[in-house]
């Protein structure tokens, strides 16, 4: 761990409170000289640090910017692997890329901005830099690739859990992978999966959360407006380390549970879909149904205008208005 590293991991422990210079280098066996140098950088990096005669360095307790010591510090686990980048092409490829090196279980990918964000069925998520946050967990699972979609269920449990937790805010489910706040998409979910040849199971998942934070300087673009938001307004703020540490340990013990289903229920509870009249869209078509309940499986279960019943896996859903 650099110096950096280590003066950022120690303003983290003490946010809010001031460290004196002496005291830092002392505490990390370095000089007064070295922590001036990492704590210029960190404020380069955007971190906010007050600086006052006599009184040393001050994390301030409204810093937002993403760390890996500002995200360990919440972690249930602070050992597992953490992952932190201002600017990736896309989390859940550096996530893919480490699971195959062998990454453990729990492994974190976390990133200010992407270049490349992906949602489902290869449509681009747009990432920009400040205002969201872009993470990927490596997920390590026994479940039959059947089954794989339960851990988007989850992921969409475990999202809504950790932002009531760490900001009061209640977001909804629309199926399978979609969260909204007041009408509008503010979070995205992309699990893919890499398969066990031997067994036919899963060797790995990886599941992608985009969380829209805030709305972009420049507001959205021009074919997201009037469905995308964000779950915090102008002048509200939050602290995405902690978020980021929530959902992380949200979504790691629900996947402990799998394959039991208990958490469906609180799915179900959360999901705005059933009982709506939709379109089914599938390969390029737009069928109408009614959509019925969602199973234990994750499925939903839909009418059709013949009066007969289809259970859905995979596609999407739009509500019908008209």
């Amino acid at each position: 761990m650099t110096t950096k590293e280590r003066v950022l991991r120690a303003l983290e422990e003490n946010r809010g409170t001031p460290l004196s210079g002496e005291a830092l280098a002392e505490q990390l066996g370095v000089s007064r000289t070295a922590v001036w140098k990492a704590v210029n950088d960190l404020k380069k990096d955007g971190h906010k640090i007050a600086s006052a005669q006599n009184k040393g360095y001050t994390l301030s307790v409204d810093n937002n910017v993403l760390s890996v010591q500002g995200i360990r510090k919440y972690r249930s686990d602070p050992s597992l692997p953490i992952t932190v980048e201002q600017e990736l092409v896309s989390t859940n490829t550096t996530a893919k890329q480490l699971a195959a090196q062998g990454a453990p279980h729990g492994t974190l990918v976390v990133a200010d901005s992407q270049t490349g964000g992906r949602g489902r069925r290869g449509r681009s998520f747009s990432s920009p830099p400040g205002t969201g946050l872009y993470l990927s967990m490596v997920v390590r699972s026994r479940l039959p690739m059947e089954s794989a979609v339960l851990v988007t269920s989850a992921a969409a449990v475990a999202v809504c859990r950790a932002m009531e937790k760490t900001a009061g805010k209640q977001l909804s489910i629309k199926w399978v992978n979609d969260l909204f706040l007041d009408g509008r998409k503010c979070c995205g979910i992309l699990t893919e999966a890499s398969a066990d040849m031997e067994t036919g199971g899963v060797d790995y998942l990886v599941v992608g959360i985009g969380l829209n934070c805030f709305e972009p300087q420049e507001g959205w673009p021009e074919e997201l407006r009037g469905i995308a938001g964000s779950v915090f307004r102008q002048g509200e703020t939050a602290d995405r380390c902690r978020i980021a540490a929530a959902i992380a340990d949200e979504l790691l013990a629900l996947c402990e549970t799998l394959p039991d289903t208990a958490f469906m229920e609180e799915y179900r509870a959360r999901n705005f879909v059933p009982g709506r009249e939709i379109f089914i869209v599938q390969n390029g078509t737009r069928r109408p149904a009614t959509a019925k309940s969602i199973t234990d499986d994750g499925h939903l279960l839909v009418t059709l205008p013949d009066g007969t019943q289809e259970e859905l896996s995979t596609g999407e859903v739009s509500i019908r208005f008209e």
